[in-house]
């Protein structure tokens, strides 16, 4: 073993307590970053350049390895080249100004059903006109997966009383039809008054002229409240996350989604891919024919 590689192992147990386990995966992530550096320019571990560190980064992603793995290594990197300048072995830290792997925004966790189906009733329970507003918001969000800004900003003509599609603008100004429940389209249709009609399809009296992105999250808040659910558990974001999973869940591709939601990119809902890969486990455990034992055939008598 490489002495330096040795020696931060040891401090690392001596220090900071560190687990076996812990220090089996720092010496396999340097001592896989020291075979690569011997390959390339025939150094030793120590005396890694930071261009030969950024190739071995780069070349992870091309391995297939995930940006959280590139992650933990870069980290294990980081703390072994602060070693080094600690004790003198190195004059400088070659992984100063690396960039750290971009890692995937956390999912939300998603409403049960049953918790939307008591949002939704506990919604229409909000006095005043909060109620009928809240109830169509909510309707909304669920059943077509809007983001808040593209909810607040809908004009008044994107809903008709027979059109089962609704007209949405989008990030970058991308417009997309979106389906909605003859549902959602009734509760939004309610909220219109001939004798104020408005622009909007949920009309305010602030600067803006429609309901504003915080008034949005203070009646699904409110909401929330009234059903008995954790304010920080429901958000419209959460909500559009909802939408997705469920749907998912039910049986939708990717791609639909991708349309649903609005992404340019299906790279953006491989997110998703956990939820599609628990419907395929549970479909291949019910269905696959060797998924189940075979019927044991009764002894002859």
């Amino acid at each position: 073993m490489d002495r330096h590689l040795e020696a931060f192992l040891e401090m690392l147990a001596a220090e900071r307590g560190a687990a076996r386990n812990t220090l089996a995966a720092y010496e396999a992530d340097l001592s896989d970053f020291a075979g690569f550096a011997k390959r390339r320019e025939g150094v030793a571990l120590h005396a890694a350049s930071p261009e030969l560190l950024r190739r071995y980064l780069g070349g992870l992603t091309d391995q297939g390895l995930s940006p959280r793995t590139a992650a933990r290594r870069l980290s294990t990197l980081r703390q072994f080249h602060r070693f080094l300048v600690r004790e003198g072995v190195r004059a400088d830290d070659p992984t100063e100004l690396l960039d750290s792997p971009r890692l995937p925004a956390p999912l939300p966790k998603a409403l049960r059903r049953e918790e939307v189906i008591r949002l939704l009733d506990a919604a229409a329970t909000l006095p005043g006109k909060r109620g009928p507003v809240a109830v169509a918001a909510l309707e909304l969000l669920y059943c077509a997966g809007f983001r808040a800004s593209e909810l607040v900003g809908l004009p008044a003509t994107a809903m008709a009383a027979e059109a089962p599609l609704v007209l949405v603008r989008g990030k970058g100004g991308k417009e997309r039809l979106v389906p909605i429940s003859a549902r959602a389209r009734t509760a939004a249709l309610a909220l219109r008054n001939p004798k104020k009609p408005s622009k909007w399809l949920f009309p305010s009296h602030g600067a803006a002229g429609h309901l504003t992105r915080q008034g949005l999250s203070l009646l699904v808040n409110q909401a929330a409240l009234a059903a008995g659910l954790e304010p920080a558990r429901v958000s419209p974001h959460v909500l559009r996350h909802s939408f997705a999973t469920h749907l998912l869940e039910g049986g939708a591709d990717l791609r639909s989604l991708q349309m649903l939601l609005g992404h340019s990119d299906i790279a953006t809902v491989q997110i998703y891919t956990r939820v599609l890969e628990e419907r395929l486990k549970v479909l291949v455990e019910e269905h696959h024919p060797l998924a189940h034992p075979a019927p044991q055939a009764a002894p002859a008598d």
